[in-house]
C-alpha cells in the first residue's frame, strides 16, 4: 500500500511466522520500493550473496542508529536468505496503489508466467480500488470480535514529528493511520464521540491526507488490522458507506510527545 510521500505500508502477508502489517518500505528501498516507483515489474532469480550481506549491514546501521531511519516500526516479514524475488506495482488511474510482492529460498523461483500471472492480479486489484471505493475497501468478512475489559487502561502516546502511536509504551503504527487514530481518540476524549465518517477526515487538513480517496479506506483498513493483531481494547468497526465507529473497552490517557514535552489528556 503506498503512501502519499512514496513510502509503502505493508497490509497483509502469507507464508511468514509474524504477518508484518504496518511494516515500511523506504521510497526506492528494496525490490519493492524499486517497483513502485518505477512502475514496472521487478523479478530477481539470483539474488547475490553481496545484495543480501549488504541489505543486513544496512538493517543493522540502521538498528544502531549508524544511519538515518527511524528506530521503532514493524519488522518486514521477509525471509533471512531469499535467492528469488517479484514484485508487481499496483496501478490505478496512473497512480501506485502499492506492490505485490513474492519471494523464494529457491533459485530462479519466479518465471514469465508467474510475472504475468501477479500483472494480472495487480490490474484487477488496481481496478477495484478505482470502482469499488469505501464500500468493499473497508468491508470485512469476519464479525468483529469485541474485547471487553472494561477495569483496563491504556495509555496512548503520540510522536507528532512522524504520527507515530504507542499503546502502553509499544509501538503500533505511524504516517497517516497513526494520524488518524490520534484524531479519533482526541475527539472521542473530548467529546464522548464515537462514530465518525470518512469525509470529515478528508476535509481536515491537518491530518495532510493524500489527494487520492481509496488511499484513506486503505488506511483505515490498515489501523483496523493493527489494533486487531495487537489484541487491543481499541477496535475501528464499519458502520455504513463512509461511516464507522470507535470502539474502546477500556480507559484512555493520552501523551502528546511535542516538542515542548509531554502533555497529558
Amino acid at each position: 500500500m503506498a503512501e502519499g510521500d512514496g513510502r509503502l505500508f505493508a497490509i497483509g502477508s502469507r507464508g511468514y511466522p509474524a504477518s508484518g502489517v504496518g511494516a515500511e518500505i523506504l521510497p526506492g528501498k528494496s525490490v519493492i520500493g524499486v517497483a513502485a516507483r518505477e512502475r514496472v515489474p521487478i523479478r530477481i532469480g539470483h539474488l547475490s550473496a553481496d545484495y543480501r550481506y549488504g541489505a543486513a549491514l544496512e538493517a543493522a546501521a540502521r538498528q544502531a542508529g549508524l544511519v538515518a531511519g527511524e528506530l521503532h516500526g514493524v519488522p518486514f516479514p521477509g525471509l533471512g536468505d531469499p535467492h528469488s524475488q517479484i514484485a508487481v506495482p499496483i496501478l490505478s488511474a496512473g497512480r501506485v496503489m502499492g506492490v505485490l510482492f513474492c519471494e523464494s529460498p529457491r533459485i530462479m523461483r519466479f518465471d514469465h508466467q508467474d510475472e504475468d500471472a501477479l500483472m494480472l492480479l495487480a490490474g484487477y486489484l488496481g481496478a477495484m480500488a478505482a470502482l469499488l471505493g469505501e464500500e468493499d475497501c473497508l468491508a470485512t468478512t469476519n464479525p468483529q470480535r469485541r474485547v471487553t475489559v472494561p477495569t483496563a487502561q491504556v495509555t496512548v502516546r503520540h510522536y507528532p514529528r512522524d504520527d507515530s502511536v504507542f499503546l502502553d509504551g509499544d509501538y503500533l503504527i505511524k504516517g497517516v493511520a497513526g494520524a488518524i487514530l490520534w484524531r479519533l481518540l482526541r475527539q472521542h476524549l473530548q467529546t464522548g464521540r464515537s462514530d465518525f465518517t470518512t469525509r470529515e477526515l478528508r476535509l481536515d487538513h491537518s491530518l495532510r491526507l493524500p489527494e487520492n480517496a481509496e488511499n484513506l479506506d486503505a488506511r483505515l483498513v490498515l489501523l483496523r488490522r493493527r489494533l486487531e493483531e495487537r489484541g487491543a481494547c481499541l477496535r475501528i468497526e464499519k458502520t455504513g458507506r463512509g461511516r464507522f465507529r470507535l470502539t474502546a473497552a477500556c480507559a484512555i490517557a493520552l501523551q502528546d510527545m511535542g516538542h515542548d514535552g509531554p502533555t497529558t489528556a
